[in-house]
């Protein structure tokens, strides 16, 4: 159920014909630096709540 060569195919060629492809890189780009902030706020996140329960078992 999920996708295959033929559908990421279709997907990227639809892709440079929407945005072109001088501006791919650029989107992939920003894409890669909003996974990479996402991350790092998730881990902040899960870092906080490991200390909190830290702090409780005091």
């Amino acid at each position: 159920m999920g996708a295959g060569w033929g559908s990421l195919l279709i997907i990227a060629f639809v892709a440079v014909l929407i945005f072109g492809p001088k501006k791919l890189p650029e989107l992939g780009k920003a894409a890669g630096n909003t996974l990479r902030e996402f991350k790092n706020a998730t881990k902040g996140l899960a870092d906080e709540e490991d200390k909190d329960k830290k702090d409780a078992d005091r």
